[in-house]
């Protein structure tokens, strides 16, 4: 049976020369970074040239990059760590309805710490209210956090826009950016955007698991929450991951090498699996922005009168693999978040899947999976009228 893999948002399948590289490095170059003979050497000179390559997709410099374990690492780092240095200045937080649960969950911990928090709520779409921005912002605000691209629905914010308005109103608040899901996939402006801080995944861009990062401005000053060697200019101490790293290097420069030509491949391959889904007849809906309007790699649909994992299980017994749209971790039994806030009805929340694509992916491939999906959905249908 041939396997659809259609869950890139979730993790993606590493380019064959990462895997190269990361076995090659495993092998060969194992020293500690920190130490100062020739096999530390080799590893500390295999991170900074990962660091160059990470920091060209931000359009930034190499000083401007902090390996870390990953996105939730990173987004932890930039959260807690901008809200306890600048806490003598003040205490009041913002973010959205719809971030990640790295990032949510850090915000729920900073209010039991005496934060005081405020999320902004959203259109059906998925797009922060930017009035709702404007009037809540203050003199006590200490940092923003916006995801660029929604990890559950692919809704693409204004950066550029709320960075205007958080630095109009509030000039000394920090602005962090989620751009795990946007990352190799979308051009990257943190400049343009105002932005402070913005986060990272090597998993995410077929890169290897255990890398993130965060970019962080020069002259940004935040508290570090692992303490020991110093490593990472001293704001993320631990031996680095020379493997994970070099690889997230590797996949970032083979990303971003035809951004523009590849993210255009990804808007053909998810028009072509919604124009045949639409072909083939099932009732559905889509949750969440215009296929055209959304992020190049993700739709989100429901099935009405379905339920999201009898249908998740039903295809991967076909050989499709997606993702469950009803909960932000596939084994959390709560609706998602993401679905409640953009108000989606009961029965379609209860039936969301997400589809999300990536270069490994054929036009003939996502053909055959809508088709398969339609086969599948009207059997069920017919089992459960």
């Amino acid at each position: 049976m041939t396997e659809i893999y259609l869950d890139n948002s979730a993790t993606t399948k590493p380019y064959q020369a990462v895997i190269d590289l990361t076995g090659r490095i495993q092998s060969e170059s194992f020293g500690n970074p920190s130490s100062m003979h020739g096999k530390g050497i080799e590893a500390e000179k295999l991170i900074a040239t990962a660091r160059r390559k990470v920091a060209a997709v931000f359009e930034g410099h190499e000083k401007e990059i902090y390996f870390t374990s990953g996105g939730t690492e990173a987004n932890n780092l930039a959260i807690k760590g901008a809200a306890y240095r600048s806490r003598r200045r003040g205490n009041h937080l913002v973010t959205s309805t719809i971030e990640h649960p790295s990032v949510l969950s850090c915000f729920q911990f900073l209010e039991q710490e005496g934060f005081t928090v405020s999320y902004l709520e959203v259109d059906r779409q998925g797009l922060v209210r930017q009035e709702q921005l404007e009037d809540i912002i203050g003199s006590e605000t200490v940092l923003v956090s916006i995801m660029h691209v929604n990890n559950e629905i692919g809704s693409i914010q204004h950066l550029e826009e709320l960075g205007r308005i958080i630095k109009n109103k509030c000039p000394e608040a920090l602005y962090h950016v989620d751009a795990v899901q946007s990352f190799g996939r979308l051009p990257l402006k943190p400049v343009a955007w105002k932005a402070d801080m913005v986060t990272a995944s090597a998993h995410k861009i077929h890169g290897p698991r255990g890398a993130g990062c965060l970019w962080v401005k020069k002259g940004t000053l935040l508290q570090p929450l692992l303490h020991g060697g110093g490593q990472e200019y001293g704001l993320r101490s631990g031996t680095e991951n020379t493997a994970a790293i070099a690889g997230f290097g590797l996949a970032a420069e083979i990303c971003s090498t035809g951004l523009t030509e590849k993210a255009a491949e990804l808007v053909d391959l998810k028009q072509a699996f919604y124009r045949k889904l639409l072909e083939a007849g099932p009732s559905f809906a889509v949750n969440g922005p215009n296929p055209r309007e959304s992020a190049p790699h993700i739709i989100n649909l429901s099935f009405p009168g379905l339920k999201a994992e009898m249908l998740l299980h039903a295809l991967e017994e076909k050989g499709v693999y997606v993702s469950a749209g009803s909960a932000c971790h596939s084994k959390h039994p709560d609706p998602s978040h993401v679905l409640e806030a953009i108000a989606t009805n009961k029965e379609s929340l209860d039936s969301a899947l997400r589809f999300s694509f990536s270069g490994f992916n054929t036009v003939e491939e996502v053909e055959t999976a809508a088709g398969i999906t339609a086969e599948v959905t009207a059997e069920l249908r017919k089992y459960f009228s």
